[in-house]
C-alpha cells in the first residue's frame, strides 16, 4: 500500500532500452514502432509489466506516445508533462513532439517514409485510433504491420510478470445490488436494443458487473479480466485460474460460468451469427477483428456498464458519505499535524505525504491509496501532475505554499480531496487568488440546474472569477469517482471540453478549480459532491438537480479575503465548516476536535 518515491524512468532507462528495442526492430525487419501508453485493458494505472513507453523510453507520465524508428526516436506528452519528459528523456535519443498538436498521427503525417515497415500492437490500439494511425502511415508513404507478440516485450528481459491477484467478492452491503439483479437489468437493456451479447473489456465493469475486486491494478482494486454478457443475464468471465478462489464459484452462481483467460478466442466461436455490442472508446480493435473472425456482427455502442455504474444506489451514495466522514477525520488529524510541524522548514513533500497516508492508515479500513498523493510545494506546485521523488523533494519553505492533493480506497467508498495551505504568511496575491479559486468552487457546489444538464455546461461557474481577473487554469474542473473503484470514472465530467452525457442523481463528480502560478506555487480546492434531486424553486417549471458535498475537511481560511466574498458564498463557507466540525468532531479525540472547531470557527 505504501507510496514508493524512487525515481522510475529517467534517462538512463532510455539509454538502456532503445538500442535492446532497436536490435529487435531490426531482426523482425521493422523500421520502426508506434508505442502508446495504453495496455490491453485501457486501465489508467498500468501493472508494471504493461510499462512499455516507460521501459522504452524512460518517461513515466500517464498520458503520451512514441514512436521509434532506426535513427530517431520521438515521444508525445501534453502540457501537464512539459517539465517532466525534458527531465526524463535521454539528451539526444529523444526529440519532444505535442500529443495534442499534431499528435503522433498528424506527426506521421507529415514524415516522407515511402516504403518503411512501422509495427503496431492491434491490442494497444483502439479503432479509430487505428484507422488514424492507417491514414497516417499513407500520407507518409509507410507499410503498417501487426506486431504479435509485441517486439518490447521480447525485448524487455526483465519484464515482470502479469499480475493475478486473488478475486474477492464485494459485499452487497456495499454494492447495494446483487450481480444477477444487475445482469438480468442490463441483459433486458441489450434485448430491447435487439444485442445477443455485450463484449465487456473493461475491468471497471467487470468489477461492477460481477460484484468482485481485486489487486491487479495499483490504487485501484481491479481484476484484469474479460467477459461476455448475453441477453438473457447469463454471462461467460475470462480470468486467469490463479485468481480464482473458492469462494468465487458460489458467489457468481450457476449462471456465470468461469473460464480460463486464454479461451476467450476459442469460445467467440459461440457468438457466429449473434449481434454484439462492442465498445470502441474500451475495447481495442483486435476485439472487433477476432469477433468478425468468429462470424459475430459487431455493433459499436457504449459499455452497457457504463452509465449504470456511474448512477450510483442509495447503499453506495450512503456509503461514499461514511468513506468520506471516515476519511474527513484523517485529514482533520493530518491538518493539525501541518499547522504543528509543515511551518518549521524542515519538513519536506515526501514527509507530508507519508503523514496523511499514515493518519488514513489509523483509521484500520484503509485498504489504498486512491493514487499516488500529489504533494507539492513552492513551484511544484505549479505542475498540475506533479508527485514528488527523492530527486525533486522539497522542503516546505516559509513565504509559499503546499498543495495537497490525495485519497483513499475503503470498501464503501473512494476519495479525493485538494487542500491548499500557507506556509508562513502568504501574500495579498496568494490570498486573491485562492479566494478567487474558492469562489467558483462555491458557486459550482451551490447551483442547481435543471435535468438534462451536462457537466461541459456547468464548467463556466467554477472559472468566472478567475476569468475577471484575467487568468484561468488549464485542466478539467469536475471527473468522475467510483464506488471502491477509480478514481477517475465516466462517462460524465465537468470540462471545457464538450460532454453530452447528462448529470443524473447517484453520479459522483470532484470540483475542483485551481490556479497556477508557473515557478512559484499552485492553488487547487477539490471537494467530492454528488448529483442529489433539488427542492422546487418556487414559480418554477423545470425538475432541478443540485450538489451535495461529499467531502469533509476545513479549508485554510489565512488564505481567504473575506471582502472578495458575497454574503451567499460567506454563508455557504460558514455552513460547510460547522457541517464539517458537526459530522467529524465525533470521531476525532479532545485534542484534535479542539483543533477542528477552531479550524471551523466561522469567518
Amino acid at each position: 500500500m505504501r507510496q514508493t518515491y524512487e525515481v522510475i524512468g529517467g534517462p538512463t532507462v532510455g539509454r538502456a532500452s532503445l538500442p535492446l528495442l532497436r536490435a529487435t526492430l531490426k531482426s523482425l525487419e521493422l523500421d520502426g514502432l508506434y508505442i502508446p501508453h495504453d495496455d490491453e485493458y485501457q486501465n489508467e494505472y498500468l501493472p508494471a509489466c504493461y510499462e512499455r513507453l516507460a521501459w522504452a523510453t524512460g518517461f513515466t507520465g500517464s498520458a503520451g506516445a512514441a514512436f521509434v524508428f532506426q535513427k530517431m526516436a520521438i515521444v508525445f506528452v501534453d502540457g501537464r508533462y512539459t517539465l517532466q519528459v525534458k527531465q526524463q528523456l535521454a539528451p539526444k535519443m529523444f526529440e519532444v513532439g505535442d500529443l495534442v498538436d499534431p499528435g503522433p498521427f498528424g506527426w506521421l503525417a507529415k514524415q516522407t517514409l515511402t516504403g518503411q515497415k512501422i509495427g503496431y500492437d492491434p491490442k494497444l490500439m483502439s479503432p479509430d485510433a487505428l484507422d488514424r494511425l492507417i491514414d497516417a502511415a499513407k500520407k507518409a508513404g509507410a507499410e503498417l504491420v501487426v506486431t504479435d507478440p509485441n517486439p518490447i516485450d521480447a525485448a524487455w528481459t526483465d519484464r515482470p510478470a502479469e499480475p493475478t491477484h486473488a478475486i474477492v467478492p464485494h459485499d452487497i452491503a456495499y454494492s447495494g445490488e446483487s450481480s444477477s439483479s444487475k445482469r438480468a437489468r442490463l441483459g433486458k437493456m441489450l434485448a430491447d436494443g435487439k444485442m445477443d451479447a455485450a463484449m465487456i473489456t473493461s475491468p471497471a465493469s467487470i468489477a461492477w458487473l460481477f460484484n468482485i475486486r481485486g489487486g491487479d491494478v495499483s490504487r485501484t482494486p481491479l481484476p484484469l479480466g474479460r467477459a461476455f454478457l448475453f441477453s438473457d443475464g447469463q454471462a461467460e468471465l475470462f480470468l486467469h485460474p490463479s485468481k480464482i478462489g473458492s469462494e468465487l464459484g458460489a458467489h457468481l452462481g450457476n449462471e456465470v460460468a468461469l473460464r480460463p483467460a486464454n479461451e476467450m478466442e476459442r469460445r467467440m466461436s459461440k457468438l457466429q451469427g449473434k449481434r454484439v455490442s462492442v465498445d470502441p472508446s474500451m475495447a481495442s480493435s483486435w476485439f472487433f477483428g477476432a469477433l468478425g473472425k468468429a462470424g459475430a456482427e459487431t455493433v459499436r455502442q457504449q459499455d452497457p456498464v457504463m452509465l449504470p455504474r456511474a448512477k450510483k444506489n442509495n447503499v453506495e451514495v450512503e456509503g461514499a458519505r461514511k468513506a468520506h466522514r471516515r476519511d474527513g477525520a484523517a485529514l482533520s488529524r493530518f491538518l493539525r499535524w501541518f499547522e504543528a510541524n509543515g511551518q518549521t522548514g524542515e519538513v519536506t513533500e515526501i514527509d507530508g505525504a507519508m503523514k496523511v497516508e499514515e493518519f488514513r492508515e489509523a483509521t484500520g479500513e484503509l485498504k489504498d491509496l486512491s493514487f499516488n498523493s500529489i504533494s507539492s510545494a513552492g513551484p511544484n506546485g505549479a505542475i498540475n501532475h506533479y508527485r514528488p521523488d527523492t530527486q525533486t523533494n522539497r522542503k516546505l519553505a516559509k513565504g509559499t505554499l503546499f498543495l495537497l492533493d490525495s485519497g483513499g480506497q475503503y470498501l464503501d467508498g473512494t476519495t479525493d480531496v485538494t487542500r491548499t495551505l500557507a506556509i508562513g504568511e502568504p501574500t495579498e496575491e496568494m490570498k486573491e487568488r485562492n479566494t478567487r479559486v474558492l469562489k467558483g468552487h462555491i458557486a459550482l457546489a451551490r447551483v442547481r440546474y435543471p435535468k438534462g444538464t451536462t457537466g461541459s455546461q456547468l464548467d463556466v461557474l467554477a472559472r468566472m472569477s478567475l476569468w475577471e481577473a484575467g487568468v484561468d487554469y488549464d485542466h478539467g474542473t469536475g471527473h468522475g469517482v467510483g464506488s471502491y473503484l477509480g478514481v477517475h470514472e465516466g462517462p460524465h465530467r465537468i470540462s471545457k471540453v464538450g460532454n453530452t452525457v447528462a448529470l443524473e442523481p447517484g453520479m459522483i463528480v470532484s470540483n475542483e478549480p485551481g490556479y497556477y502560478k508557473a515557478d512559484a506555487w499552485g492553488i487547487r480546492i477539490e471537494n467530492l459532491q454528488v448529483v442529489t434531486e433539488a427542492k422546487p424553486i418556487a414559480g418554477g417549471d423545470r425538475d432541478m438537480l443540485g450538489f451535495e458535498t461529499l467531502t469533509l475537511a476545513p479549508l485554510d481560511k489565512k488564505l481567504i479575503l473575506p471582502g472578495l466574498l458575497s454574503e451567499q458564498e460567506w454563508i455557504w463557507l460558514d455552513r460547510y465548516h460547522a457541517r464539517v466540525l458537526a459530522e467529524v468532531g465525533p470521531l476525532l479525540d479532545d485534542e484534535d476536535r479542539a483543533w477542528l472547531a477552531e479550524a471551523c470557527k466561522p469567518l
